[in-house]
């Protein structure tokens, strides 16, 4: 499995504090070789990371920004996407077992300990399995490909 990593200007020690942790846990990721500055903007991480991990049906992403918000908001512009942004190890969890989600957004405001837990289990969740959760996924996956049949 490959996990993207990226992050605008306000994520920077959140994100190198974190590859370094997954790194020493024995997951290797890739950053996104955008540059960071105070100039920088969040979409174009969003939009990269986002374009690599739908290409990649065994990639994860994993995105910070202030607060999450704005990467989440980008991230879900990008078809083939379904980013969660999680401030609780629930909202990691439900995400990806309840909504097949493949790409996460932190807020480095949620600071690293709690980051950590987040990453942890985004990780180690699978994907949705029950024929609800699949159900609703197909549907998100069928709207975005113009497919979807109304009710």
């Amino acid at each position: 499995m490959t996990i993207y990593v990226a992050c605008d200007h306000l994520g920077v020690e959140i994100k190198k504090e974190l590859i370094k942790y997954l790194n020493n846990n024995g997951i290797k990721i890739k950053e996104i070789g955008l540059a960071n500055s105070n100039l920088d903007d969040y979409p174009d991480f969003a939009f990269k990371l986002g374009r690599l991990v739908s290409e990649d049906a065994n990639a994860l992403g994993i995105l910070i920004c202030g607060n999450g918000v704005g990467m989440s908001i980008a991230a879900n512009k990008v078809a083939g996407i379904r980013c969660v942004r999680a401030t609780s190890v629930d909202d990691a969890f439900k995400g990806k077992n309840h909504n097949g989600c493949n790409v996460l957004a932190v807020g480095a405001n949620l600071g690293i300990d709690l980051i950590k837990e987040i990453v942890d289990t985004f990780i180690s969740t699978k994907s949705a399995t029950l024929d609800r959760y699949v159900n609703r996924i197909n549907k998100i996956i069928s709207y975005e490909k113009g497919t979807y049949n109304e009710l």
